[in-house]
């Protein structure tokens, strides 16, 4: 039986089956290790029938994740995070445009739920992208969408259908493993008083169609005699094991509505053979909204990233993570600012929710930790990134600032959800979104080399563009950004644009910063020529060609006065031809983009 795209709650103190007895984890006491164990479930997603399914562009009523949540709130944490002003200063852009566009083409549009939460894992063959409440793998040459499956139980079946999720696994994450060369994908899921759960499944190679061992885990935490539910996951990894972190908000009893956070570390060994989950939890009650480090090297711990004050972040890590683990903090001064307020403009629709300022993504390569949130700086909101020397740290000594910086999109715009990684050559790549009261929200990359000036990154480049105002109100959550695994050099971004005044859809991008790693050349020098033109009939034709076809299937998107079209390479020319105009215009080459200046039309 084929099932279709439902919003069927479970409700209030049902229960979703999933045939297994779970642990409960009991954290009452700080700094207290409670340990787990799930059983596998074995699946193939070759035997998904249809391999593509009925998620995209969704039609019917779209559903407020956070509106199908237990009532949850973080304690006023105002007199904490204000600490005042410093003296330090964070960089910002220069004029030197940094990325190179590669591979780029739209991911998962709307789903029946928002925000979608858009997260990416890169392998070597293919994209797989995780949205509320959706996976989808994509071929990462051709950017061809493959396969598409729900996450819950309302698919054919749902990806965690088999270990017994039920109808709102919401939160998803994905990521690949370049250790072990495994994709990765964990959600969450809460249902009345009594259940909460983190799904994680894991694929047995490098492709994402066939075997994944997949595991249901209890995620009702303990403390002071109260149980809580796993709420905005972050997820990272490093050599030894896989981490998912999570606010802790009531889930049922008679005290605080808020215990802080929790470090959940899942030994990576059994997961990669289908063997039984086994996990720890640890407990911070002063921590909320943790992210968790993708890694590379083999850091001596695995670390995370919290905002913590507007002088201050704060990190962690765990010492032993497999053995008798133990979490430690350390606060890094950082420049001053102000937490986000006011939301941000879009041209022809309403203020974007940007979020609170919390960490977005967290990324660690040669003791070096990356990390990015939004700030109020000037009126407006500004993307802000860190990257910071672990140096010694939590052996001893303390994680030192290196340089930060802002992204000033300019009078009026707002710059928000930064999410950056560095990859093998000291090159850093970042995505964020970027939108004011005269354009509309758009996806943005830019990069820095390792030998540009403290501080800086290079000028911002569009890879989508709104194709309406938004009045959807809430955006993100986040954003995403990863580093390829074949050459080590390539960006991959995945980020939110608006196809609608309410609806949304992803775009999935890939650009180079340099070519120290011969990871490929500038498309805009495979480009011959691009024209715009009139016919006598008022048809405006925008017209791309390559020196050849080696980017034959390439998505291409061209704009007519700021209206986008998209289209795609066939041999090894693309165009638009649109109906129908009068007097003067202008056609853009907008992704690739920086590759030619606007062609200027004159319609009868």
């Amino acid at each position: 039986m084929r099932r279709n795209w439902m919003v069927a709650f479970v409700s209030a103190g049902a229960v979703a089956t999933g045939g297994v007895a779970l642990a409960q984890s009991d954290l009452t006491a700080e700094g207290a290790v409670a340990r787990g164990e799930s059983p596998v479930v074995i699946s193939d997603t070759s035997t998904v029938q249809p391999q593509i399914q009925a998620f995209t562009d969704w039609k019917g009523a779209v559903t407020l994740v956070k509106e199908h949540l237990p009532p949850h709130s973080r304690p006023d944490l105002k007199v904490r995070r204000e600490k005042g002003q410093n003296d330090l200063a964070a960089g910002g852009l220069s004029d030197q445009v940094r990325t190179t566009p590669g591979a780029f083409f739209p991911g998962v549009q709307q789903t029946p739920w928002t925000p979608p939460d858009p997260t990416i894992a890169v392998g070597p063959s293919h994209v797989v992208e995780t949205v509320n409440m959706a996976i989808a793998f994509f071929n990462k040459s051709t950017g061809a969408l493959e396969f598409s499956q729900n996450l819950d139980n309302t698919g054919n079946p749902g990806f965690f259908e088999d270990v017994g999720a039920g109808n709102f696994t919401f939160d998803p994450k994905c990521f690949y493993d370049h250790y072990e060369n495994r994709f990765v994908v964990v959600a969450l899921e809460v249902y009345g008083s009594t259940q909460a759960f983190i799904d994680i499944a894991v694929s047995d190679d490098s492709n994402p169609h066939g075997t994944w061992y997949k595991y249901r885990t209890d995620a009702r935490i303990s403390a002071n005699g109260c149980q809580y539910w796993v709420d905005y996951p972050g997820f990272g990894y490093d050599h030894r094991a896989y981490y998912v972190t999570g606010n802790l908000f009531r889930l049922n009893g008679n005290c605080s509505g808020f215990a802080g956070a929790v470090f959940r570390t899942f030994n990576k060994t059994p997961l990669l053979v289908g063997n039984p989950a086994t996990y720890t939890d640890i407990r911070d009650g002063s921590a909320y909204s943790v992210q968790a480090a993708t890694c590379h090297d083999s850091p001596v711990a695995p670390f995370f990233a919290q905002d913590w004050s507007t002088t201050q972040i704060r990190l962690h890590a765990i010492r032993d993570p497999l053995g008798t683990p133990s979490l430690v903090s350390a606060n890094v001064t950082v420049p001053s600012y102000s937490y986000p307020t006011g939301g941000a403009p879009n041209s022809g629709g309403s203020t974007i929710d940007v979020l609170d300022g919390r960490i977005i993504n967290v990324a660690y390569r040669g003791g070096r930790l990356y990390a990015g949130h939004g700030v109020r700086l000037n009126s407006k909101n500004q993307a802000r990134w860190y990257q910071v020397a672990t140096n010694t740290w939590p052996t001893s000594g303390s994680p030192t600032l290196t340089q930060s910086g802002n992204v000033d999109g300019g009078s009026g715009v707002h710059t928000w959800f930064p999410a950056l990684a560095e990859n093998k050559c000291g090159d850093v790549g970042m995505v964020m979104a970027m939108s004011s009261s005269s354009t509309r929200a758009s996806v943005q990359v830019t990069g820095r080399q390792s030998s540009d000036a403290p501080g800086t990154m290079g000028a911002l480049t569009q890879v989508a563009l709104s194709t309406s105002g938004y009045n959807g109100g809430r955006w993100g959550d986040y954003f995403d950004t990863k580093v390829d695994p074949v050459d080590d050099t390539t960006f991959w971004s995945v980020g939110e644009y608006a196809i609608g005044g309410g609806t949304w859809a992803t775009w999935i991008a890939s650009f180079q910063v340099s070519d120290c790693g011969g990871g490929g050349g500038n498309i805009c020098d495979d480009i011959k020529k691009f024209k715009g033109a009139c016919k006598s009939s008022g048809k405006i034709v925008g017209k791309l060609v390559f020196t050849d076809t080696s980017h034959d299937g390439l998505p291409v998107t061209m704009s007519i006065d700021g209206t986008p079209y998209n289209t795609t390479v066939s041999g090894r020319s693309a165009k638009i031809a649109i109906c129908c105009f009068s007097g003067t215009h202008t056609v853009s080459l907008d992704v690739p983009s920086g590759c030619r200046g606007p062609e200027t039309v004159t319609c009868p």
